[in-house]
């Protein structure tokens, strides 16, 4: 850990800073490298409040801070190109030591507790291969001994990579809404939206292959996929089997179930496919939406338009 005689603050801040340090690894058990952020991101504070002040900061000058201030030390490291992730964990830190102290009668968190934290980018899944997602889907690929769970997984999984379903649409499906003679889903997603949904015999074969084996009455008008006991399937069991999976097929951290939802999508659009259709398909309201989900970039919007305008 940095030497803390190097850092500006008077010595009354500095014990209290250093005991603040000390709990956090031995009472709150942090891990080593969340610690020194902590402390690299309170340093910085500190040295800011310096130049701030006019001078090393002690606890009185601590008690007496202002939201201002703190929105003054996030737009400096903004100026110095810190993100909005880093800016995050730099408030972070500085509350909990406004905490610490607060706990202790040495200063207030009032202002820091005011503040909201920098907006953090949205972050999506990264999509699987397709190689990696036929795997996933694959009914030989599941891990389940029983047969009819194996299968179930295997028709979930198909449903939310040949449909570009969302976990929640798939497992709230009914018995009755998918079977022979059915090509497509009538989904109802986020916001009440409701769009059209082309079922892939893939998908078909998967689902009754899964009716083959289920050990329960499918009526229609009840869940379509079951837990063990006979219950509606939880999101969470899905999600845990795909936990295993991961480390089964050697597969990275973000192969989750929302990732084959995203695959569907950059796959198709990856093929050939339109964004405006790719839209409808997972039901995005906008068409900036369905952009930023797939990753598009300029150039992959050029080929498109090299390919399909007639002046191009």
């Amino acid at each position: 850990m940095t030497d803390e005689i190097l850092i500006p603050a008077r010595d009354d801040l500095h014990a209290a800073r250093g005991d603040w340090l000390k709990s956090l690894a031995r009472e709150r058990r942090l891990a080593d490298l969340t610690v020194e952020a902590y402390e690299r991101d309170t340093r910085q504070f500190l040295i800011f409040l310096t130049g701030h002040l006019g001078g090393p900061p002690g606890l009185k000058d601590i008690s007496n801070l202002r939201t201002a201030d703190l929105r003054a030390f996030l737009a400096r490291r903004r100026n110095d190109g810190a993100g909005a992730r880093t800016l995050g964990r730099g408030l972070a830190g500085v509350r909990s030591l406004l905490r610490f102290l607060e706990k202790r009668g040495m200063a207030s968190a009032a202002g820091a507790a005011a503040m909201r934290a920098p907006k953090q980018p949205k972050s999506l899944p990264k999509p699987l291969t397709a190689s990696d997602a036929r795997r996933v889907v694959s009914a030989g690929e599941q891990l389940s001994e029983e047969p009819w769970i194996a299968a179930r997984n295997a028709a979930v999984l198909t449903l939310l990579y040949g449909c570009g379903l969302r976990i929640s649409e798939a497992l709230g499906l009914l018995a009755g809404e998918i079977g022979p003679g059915v090509t497509a889903l009538r989904v109802t997603g986020k916001g009440g939206k409701t769009r059209l949904a082309p079922l892939l015999p893939v998908v078909l074969e998967a689902v009754a292959e899964y009716r083959r084996l289920c050990p329960y009455d499918l009526t229609p008008d009840r869940a379509l996929f079951r837990g063990a006991k006979g219950g509606a399937l939880q999101p969470a069991i899905v999600q845990r089997e795909m936990q295993k999976m991961r480390a089964a097929l050697n597969l990275p951290d973000t192969a989750t179930p929302h990732a084959l939802r995203h695959s569907f999508a950059t796959h198709l659009l990856g093929r050939g496919g339109d964004l405006r259709t790719i839209q409808e398909l997972l039901g995005h309201a906008s068409l900036s939406t369905t952009q930023v989900y797939t990753g598009v970039d300029a150039s992959r919007l050029l080929d498109i338009y090299d390919k399909a305008h007639p002046r191009a």
